[in-house]
């Protein structure tokens, strides 16, 4: 089989096609053929060595995969051969097979493409589990999301929508809030020009917002908590900024208020069934014509390191696919 191999510590310029022997599934675990195999900003730092997690050399890129199950080892029940299904690896899925232990398939319906189902664990899936196991977002509460414009952000627009929030989209200008915009956000601010503070609590009649979903970090950071609610909840996604903020928590206590850690890979490992759940409930809002993830382009097996220098040269904006016949 063929596989796109990060083969020194080198960003893209280390990604080699090599040709490799095909896998077996072992006991308990199936082999997939990969039809689709998605890109996320974090390749651009594990094939760099400067994720927090580091894979041994070899190894090939792409955390997510669709494809079809083409055999399954000992053990395995309710995977049968022919079936279309999605997983998360963390690294290793571009590349024509893979192994992959039967209890993290998800069965993906027949109306979803293999590309799209590719690259909706890891974005919606965070915002699944964000918004509702740790930001418990209820119907008719406001929500704002900060860096909504980027593929976290703008997952949890669409989310939040459909979870019957009202959606403040943040962004860093009117062309990426105009994106936001398209995606269902209900009010947008730009927080390039405008006193992010200011701006949420003018939008919501200074009542401040229930539920901050911030993917940035940095200066945005405190202001964002500064514009919470009585009770309200400032979920930490990421530091895209660059800048891990330092909150006065003396702001949380006179809001009563909470801080709340949003880790998305470790909440599979520990929770796998409430990972399943939100991933069918994902693709069946997609099968509905619900949610329409965006995938900014595709590219074959052999275009993987040009894939990864578009992540790199930050020009996403969706999903960054590898596509297999």
């Amino acid at each position: 089989m063929k596989a796109a191999l990060c083969k020194s510590l080198d960003g893209p310029d280390g990604i080699e096609l090599r040709v490799l022997d095909d896998p077996v599934a072992g006991p308990g675990a199936a082999v997939v053929c990969v039809r689709a195999a998605a890109l996320n900003f974090f390749d651009t730092l594990v094939t760099r060595g400067k994720y927090q997690h580091k894979p041994a050399l070899p190894f090939s890129p792409a955390g997510e995969i669709a494809g079809v199950v083409e055999a399954v080892g000992p053990g395995v029940a309710g995977v049968r051969l022919g079936d279309r299904i999605q997983a998360y690896l963390g690294w290793g899925g571009a590349r024509e097979r893979v192994v992959v232990a039967a209890h993290d398939l998800v069965p993906i319906p027949d109306s979803v493409t293999f590309d799209v189902a590719a690259g909706v664990s890891i974005t919606y899936g965070t915002a699944m589990h964000g918004l509702d196991d740790r930001g418990r977002l209820k119907p008719g509460e406001t929500l704002a999301v900060l860096g909504a414009s980027g593929g976290a952000g703008l997952a949890a627009v669409e989310i939040g929508k459909l979870m019957g929030a009202r959606v403040i989209a943040a962004a860093s200008s009117d062309d990426k809030l105009a994106v936001c915009r398209q995606h269902g956000a209900d009010e947008v601010i730009n927080y390039g020009r405008s006193d992010l503070k200011e701006a949420l609590r003018g939008l919501t009649g200074g009542r401040g917002v229930d539920v901050v979903y911030d993917c940035v970090g940095g200066p945005h950071a405190e202001p964002a908590v500064r514009a919470l609610g009585w009770k309200g909840r400032f979920l930490v996604v990421g530091f895209a900024a660059g800048e891990i903020p330092k909150l006065p928590l003396n702001l949380l206590l006179l809001k009563g208020a909470e801080a709340i850690g949003v880790f998305w890979g470790e909440s599979v490992k520990r929770d796998p069934a409430g990972h399943r759940a939100h991933m069918i409930r994902l693709f069946d809002w997609i099968a509905e014509g619900k949610l329409a993830p965006r995938i900014h382009a595709t590219y074959p097996l052999a275009e993987t390191a040009e894939a990864i220098r578009v992540l790199d040269r930050r020009e996403a904006t969706g999903k960054v696919v590898i596509t297999l016949p």
